[in-house]
């Protein structure tokens, strides 16, 4: 289900690299993040709410 907030999001899981493309263009790659982190964000209707509640201020990131 596509997203209003999230354009695009990948995951590499040997690393646990969560890499979130925005709408707005903004990169940002997450780390140490759970494999069932990005199963349930792949899973879930509502991205940008799961983004909020889960991967938001949980997870160390930077911007790319």
């Amino acid at each position: 289900m596509p997203s209003s907030v999230i354009n695009h999001f990948s995951y590499h899981a040997d690393k646990k690299l969560l890499k979130i493309t925005f709408v707005t263009g903004l990169v940002y790659q997450y780390q140490n993040v759970p494999l069932k982190i990005f199963k349930m964000l792949n899973a879930v209707d509502s991205k940008g709410k799961y983004f909020n509640q889960y991967i938001r201020d949980h997870f160390t990131f930077k911007k790319l």
